[in-house]
């Protein structure tokens, strides 16, 4: 996997090479020993059956009448080298004078490897490029013009792909002044930069009238449309050739954005004349075939199997604590991941001098701890066209936010259909920062979904940020809608008690399944399931999400790591066994997380300073108007309540700093059992609930519930 991203070179083609040995043997015939260096090691060829591999020649050679037979080869993989035998034959007077030029030193052609494994099958792997086109706009494939698409004929032949392109009328010939031409092509050869063959064009000649038949020693040269081809290498195919016909050794048409297909040279002894030259097709690398994530099937079929998932990440190298990160473009690269396919590194990391006063020094070191991730070659492989087709990534641990910036190149985020991490931090395991949590809101925005391979829950489950809110949980593939649509209830309550309120709770939330089905309020209805989210640790939170469980309602947690808080005392709050959606926190954000609970139906049981913290804030996000106006129960004996309430509600009654805000009161309902608190629900949800700035005042800073529920409270 890594090699691809140090070379821009396909890898079933290596660079062009040079002559270093040659010997004339008569005016049509040479003999040459071809240096070709600086290999991919990625090429095809060091892998694959020897007598797959043959020397292409260089197409403006060949149209000139050279043809170039590999007679031996000698492939040098710990070098990246190779040595090809060849033997030369001339066809006519151009190619006869071309072989007194070459010499040592000149470029003349390169290897192909024919890889059986990736010969196109189906034709509709090509059809469906045609009217795509890459990032930049250009045709991905056509025949003459984008918009004649079915003038490309394709059929099935041996198990193969094969393309029948028509020849036009005609034949091409040269005019006279090609002789004086070619010394001057000699000294180029010797330059691999140079392009020829538009040169080569000003001196070609189209005879319209002129039959395509072979004649004698000369070459013929024939024309089709020109095929622009960027998806795929094309191949002459000998065998289905007219009898006596032989086309050159420079039968490869390569992935370009011109025309790279519509001159062929031909040799041979033949009578009838020549009406189609046929082509098979080999597939590039799966992440350069500019291939859409919607039409990998395999991989998206893989990608929905949790345990394909977990297998692809225990092949990531050890040791666990390093980062690695592996980018996936094809079904088959996930199923046999190997430890080598990843790129595993340990960034150093800098303390930052602060922007302020050191702001170049900042950012240098920035780029520096940037380029040292192991996302960082992928993402800069797809900016640089490396990597050409949609896939997804795969990473040990979630993206620093240091690379939101690349993350969100419009070339990349284009490219990019998932990311796929196993634990959200290196240093702090499953707890994400803020930043992070402001990055996924941002990779969400952009279209780039976000993917937990959890071992902890053995799901995996996707970012999905709450509709209307700046926040948004870890949520199984199969929930994600009812996430979407859910009313959210919230259980606060004590790590360390778990009280009697299980049967109550689940009393209580079995009736709420029926209400939503009698009502049709914008908060609750038929459409809007029931979410519960609680601080996910142990006590009432851990019975809140056993509750949920049972019923088969949204079991939601909000976690925060208590495992770092030094020498504070905060007992150990471990994620309790029931919880399917989740959003982690690190303790220094404690506050934001209690504000990004977001619930619509606050519920409170017991608890201690956490709890009252809570409860303070769920009653300032009525107050001042963030959320909207909704019952909050208390449950439990109505003196606990008062003793954590009544007496801070009157001192501020008596001071007048609630003035104008007494009413809150009345959002608080204390109740006994499942059977109060279904009341008040079905009271607020038919529109009967005295709540809000209109509603009445309750000294004791909460309503009492005591037997049935009246239709008007008063104080």
């Amino acid at each position: 996997m890594k090699t691809y991203l140090i070379s821009d070179l396909y890898d079933l083609i290596t660079p062009d090479g040079f002559i270093s040995e040659y010997s004339q043997i008569d005016q049509r015939h040479a003999t040459a020993t071809v240096l070709i260096q600086k290999i991919s090691p990625a090429f095809r060829g060091f892998e694959i059956d020897k007598d797959l591999v043959s020397f292409n020649l260089k197409s403006t050679l060949a149209q000139l009448g050279l043809d170039a037979l590999g007679t031996e080869y000698l492939l040098e993989r710990q070098d990246r080298s190779a040595r090809v035998k060849i033997h030369l034959t001339a066809y006519g007077k151009p190619a006869e004078l071309l072989l007194k030029q070459l010499d040592i030193g000149s470029y003349i052609g390169k290897l192909f490897a024919a890889d059986p494994k990736r010969k196109v099958r189906d034709p509709d792997y090509l059809l469906r490029m045609f009217n795509r086109c890459d990032r930049k706009g250009r045709p991905l494939l056509y025949l003459g013009q984008p918009e004649n698409s079915e003038d490309l004929i394709l059929e099935k032949k041996d198990g193969h792909t094969v393309a029948f392109l028509s020849l036009l009328q005609g034949t091409i010939a040269y005019d006279e002044a090609i002789l004086g031409f070619i010394p001057t092509l000699g000294k180029a050869l010797k330059h691999p930069h140079f392009q020829m063959r538009p040169l080569l064009q000003l001196l070609q000649k189209w005879q319209p009238q002129s039959p395509r038949s072979l004649s004698g020693d000369d070459i013929l040269l024939v024309k089709t449309q020109p095929l622009h081809v960027r998806t795929v290498f094309g191949k002459v195919r000998q065998d289905l050739l007219p009898e006596g016909f032989k086309h050159t050794s420079a039968c490869i048409l390569e992935p370009s954005t011109k025309a790279s297909g519509d001159v062929y040279e031909l040799f041979g002894t033949s009578s009838s004349e020549i009406k189609t030259i046929p082509l098979e097709f080999f597939t590039l690398e799966p992440h350069r075939e500019h291939v859409f994530f919607s039409d990998r099937d395999q991989l998206q079929t893989c990608l929905e199997d949790k345990e394909v998932l977990f297998r692809a990440f225990e092949t990531a190298p050890h040791p666990y604590h390093h980062k690695a990160a592996v980018f996936i473009a094809k079904g088959e690269q996930l199923i046999n991941l190997e430890p080598g396919d990843w790129i595993s590194k340990e960034p150093h990391f800098y303390e930052f001098p602060g922007m302020i006063y050191h702001s170049e020094r900042q950012s240098l070191l920035v780029e520096k701890y940037i380029e040292q991730q192991p996302i960082y070659p992928f993402l800069k492989a797809i900016e640089d066209e490396l990597i050409t087709s949609q896939g997804v990534l795969l990473t040990r641990f979630f993206p620093s936010p240091m690379m939101k910036k690349i993350l969100l190149d419009d070339f990349v985020h284009r490219c990019l259909k998932g990311i796929y991490f196993e634990k959200p931090s290196r240093t702090f395991g499953d707890f994400f920062s803020h930043e992070d949590r402001s990055m996924l809101l941002d990779l969400a925005k952009f279209a780039i979904p976000v993917y937990w391979v959890d071992k902890k829950t053995r799901q995996i489950l996707q970012y999905i940020a709450k509709p209307n809110k700046d926040t948004g949980m870890f949520v199984p593939l199969h929930l994600i809608d009812d996430f979407l649509n859910a009313a959210s209830f919230g259980i606060y309550g004590s790590n360390l008690i778990y009280g009697h309120f299980e049967q109550e709770l689940t009393t209580l939330f079995a009736g709420l399944e029926k209400l939503r089905h009698e009502f049709n309020h914008p908060m609750l209805n038929t459409k809007t399931p029931i979410a519960l989210i609680t601080g996910g640790g142990p006590g009432v939170m851990e019975l809140g999400n056993k509750v949920a469980k049972s019923l088969k309602l949204l079991s939601c947690a909000n976690l925060v790591d208590f495992n770092s808080q030094g020498g504070a005392i905060v007992n150990e709050q471990n994620q309790n066994p029931y919880v399917d959606i989740k959003m982690t926190y690190r303790l220094d954000r404690l506050v934001e997380r209690q504000a990004e609970f977001n619930l619509d139906f606050p519920i409170f049981l017991a608890g201690g300073i956490g709890t009252d913290f809570e409860y303070s804030l769920e009653e300032v996000r009525r107050k001042v108007g963030s959320t909207a106006l909704t019952p909050i129960l208390l449950f439990g004996p109505e003196e606990y309540w008062a003793q954590k309430i009544t007496s801070k509600f009157q001192c501020n009654l008596k001071t007048g700093t609630i003035a104008g805000s007494e009413w809150i009161s009345n959002c608080f309902y204390c109740v006994q059992n499942a059977d109060q608190a279904l009341r008040i629900y079905k009271q607020f949800l038919s529109g009967e609930l005295p709540i809000g700035k209109q509603g009445p005042i309750f000294e004791a800073g909460f309503v009492a519930v005591k037997g049935a529920l009246h239709r008007t409270l008063s104080v």
